[in-house]
């Protein structure tokens, strides 16, 4: 059995909280409050995220207890694998691959939409072409794609240069909300009576809330990535669940400042109905001005370079995972022979993400809302992965992953938590897939889904034949580290440990 490539554990709990929380919090916490407000009202849209954020958690339940018990890149991946297969394994990770990527890009090209608005005479030079109502300049494709490349070069460059900036960008996105919350509140001309009516006027709340709720798989997507870089911890793995939570409070409490700072400055309904492309921006210029909008654009700055980094974090971990299990070549599973990062899947993640700019952000965004599907379908495997580890009595079956006491695994407490874990990806999926979803597709998106299921089913095909001949007990090492029917490791690092299943 050939040697099996490992990560360096340099992230530090710090740097960990710093991906999750920074990877959550995006352009669309900056840009698209008004938005949600009309969808709801500004009650309405915090009670949404705060209830997703709680179903986060109890998801990230699930989360906390693999990534302790399987600490390896791949994270998802590696859950479907030991709870479903290899043919599990290759679905989770060919959706999660897409939904990663797509976010990079996608955080690459808020920086040009930014430019539109703050500096648009470098940003809106040389007019290229106009595809789905959105004009594409050469300058904006330029900043996207300096940013794709100076973020990649970073990633290779070593996970403690990526860890560390990440915590530096993480620090200030939260001092800048904070700062420009307050500042909101404060002002002498803004109210709390702007806040009225709490919820959006002629639906039922709870319409209003559910369409909120609907979208807390992409807001909160981000905590996910805690289990790729798992691998690489130099901290206790039991710690990640912590970690996870507290980046879930802080997302949740962002998210929520800034309705409350837009919404305070005039009558929301207002704003609303004025269909500002960018509503926070207006009010916070009208508010305090040139120092606000710095104050603004600085946070939503931080948004987006943590976003960058952290889902170039995550895409490259989950494709060395997949790598090293040979479904993706050979080469995605090394490491850079100098600072020992998967420099093959940060590459191609850039390269890939280089095209983006040039195909308009609306074509983007039904790639990103396709891929929501894909990171829910994760979050379901990773639930009943879980789930299957714990049994409701001593008479109960649980998943087999080696020769343990099977009495910690009797816990109908940590079981039905999982189980709610299952039911709320499930109603997730219901809310995008199911047409009559206040928060369904649209139709470019299904398609868009539809496009890539069908090329993952054609490289399905062509790999199957020497994938499912790879020997279970290789497979359970490359993906893994151990061996998992017998509970024995072959991995240098953990050679006489067996996974431990005690809670």
């Amino acid at each position: 059995m050939e040697r099996r490539a490992e990560l360096e554990k340099t992230f530090k709990p710090s740097w960990i909280w710093a991906i999750a929380l920074g990877s959550a919090i995006g352009w669309g916490c900056f840009i698209l409050p008004t938005d949600w407000m009309a969808k709801a009202g500004p009650l309405g849209v915090i009670i949404g995220l705060i209830l997703g954020g709680l179903i986060m958690m109890l998801i990230a339940v699930s989360y906390g207890i693999l990534i302790e018990k399987l600490p390896v890149s791949g994270g998802e991946f590696a859950y479907a694998y030991v709870g479903f297969g290899r043919t599990h394994a290759y679905i989770c990770g060919w959706f999660l691959t897409l939904g990663y990527i797509s976010i990079v890009a996608l955080n690459a090209s808020a920086l040009a939409l930014l430019g539109k608005f703050v500096i648009p005479s470098i940003t809106n030079v040389v007019f290229l072409y106009e595809t789905n109502g959105w004009e594409v300049y050469l300058g904006e494709v330029l900043i996207a794609s300096i940013a794709i490349i100076l973020f990649a070069y970073f990633n290779v460059k070593g996970s403690s240069l990526s860890g560390q900036i990440q915590f530096i960008f993480c620090v200030i996105l939260v001092a800048g909300v904070l700062l420009l919350t307050i500042s909101m509140l404060l002002n002498p001309n803004t109210s709390l009576d702007n806040l009225k009516p709490l919820m959006k006027p002629g639906i039922p709340a709870i319409t209003g809330i559910l369409a909120i709720l609907a979208i807390a798989p992409w807001a909160y997507v981000g905590f996910d990535n805690v289990p790729q870089a798992a691998e690489e911890f130099n901290f206790p793995p039991k710690k990640a669940f912590s970690l996870i939570i507290y980046s879930l409070i802080f997302a949740a409490i962002l998210y929520s400042f800034m309705v409350i700072a837009t919404a305070v400055a005039n009558p929301w309904q207002q704003l609303v109905e004025g269909k500002p492309i960018w509503g926070t921006a207006d009010v916070v210029s009208n508010t305090l001005g040139i120092a606000g909008m710095i104050m603004l654009c600085i946070s939503l700055l931080m948004g987006v370079f943590t976003g960058l980094n952290g889902f170039y974090v995550s895409s490259s971990r989950l494709m060395f995972a997949m790598g090293r299990a040979k479904i993706l070549p050979a080469a995605f599973g090394k490491l850079h022979t100098k600072y020992k990062t998967p420099y093959v899947g940060i590459i191609f993640t850039g390269v890939f993400c280089l095209f983006a700019p040039w195909f308009g952000r609306p074509a983007l965004l039904w790639v990103v809302d396709m891929s929501a599907t894909g990171v829910t379908i994760a979050y379901l495997y990773t639930c009943c992965t879980a789930y299957k580890l714990f049994k409701w009595n001593e008479n109960g079956k649980s998943l087999d992953i080696g020769e343990e006491n099977s009495n910690g695994l009797v816990s109908p407490l940590k079981k039905f938590i999982c189980l709610i874990g299952i039911i709320s990806s499930i109603s997730f999926l219901g809310l995008l897939l199911i047409p009559s979803s206040p928060s369904a597709l649209g139709t470019p998106s299904l398609i868009a889904l539809v496009v890539w299921s069908v090329l993952g089913l054609f490289f399905y095909l062509l790999k199957r034949k020497e994938y499912q001949q790879i020997p279970k007990e290789t497979l359970d090492f490359y993906i893994t580290g151990k061996t998992l029917s017998t509970g024995t490791s072959t991995s240098k690092s953990s050679r006489e440990t067996p996974i431990n299943l005690e809670i």
